[in-house]
């Protein structure tokens, strides 16, 4: 129990929560956008096959 206490009040676990933080929203970027970047991924892979086609 003194350890589950000790775990609870230490301050270093704040990181790890602010990381998850950013990791969801980061998620729910990518779900609102989705749409979005699958067309820039796509016209960025356009013109990368065109410039090989090109050489």
């Amino acid at each position: 129990m003194k350890g589950l206490r000790e775990f609870i009040k230490e301050e270093d676990g704040m990181g790890t929560v602010e990381v998850i933080l950013i990791i969801v929203v980061l998620i729910s970027l990518v779900i609102i956008f989705k749409e979005q970047i699958q067309e820039i991924v796509k016209n960025i892979f356009k013109k990368i096959s065109s410039q090989v086609d090109k050489v």
